[in-house]
């Protein structure tokens, strides 16, 4: 189940929760089993949000590598193969 990391904050409805350091090193089991049942979770230093722990599978989902723009339009079927010639006939008239 992908997430969306762009939004980690409890106040926009994440599935995320915030866990203060000191309380995530003390249950780090179970900060490991909700971040692979309930996604991602937020740890906190100072009240700053420094990390955020993620299921592993999440992690290689969003660091593969992603073609650059060019590469996705230049990776697109063969255009050549179409017949896109326009007719030679002159535009039929009309009034503005």
């Amino acid at each position: 189940m992908p997430y969306n990391m762009d939004r980690l904050d409890r106040k926009s409805g994440s599935l995320s929760m915030s866990w203060q350091l000191q309380e995530a090193k003390q249950r780090f089991s179970e900060l490991v089993r909700r971040a692979q049942r309930e996604g991602p979770q937020v740890v906190t230093r100072h009240g700053e949000e420094v990390v955020v722990v993620v299921p592993a599978e999440e992690f290689r989902r969003m660091s593969e590598q992603k073609p650059d723009f060019k590469e996705f339009l230049l990776s697109g079927p063969d255009l050549g193969v179409l017949d896109l010639e326009r007719p030679k006939e002159t535009p039929r008239d009309f009034e503005l």
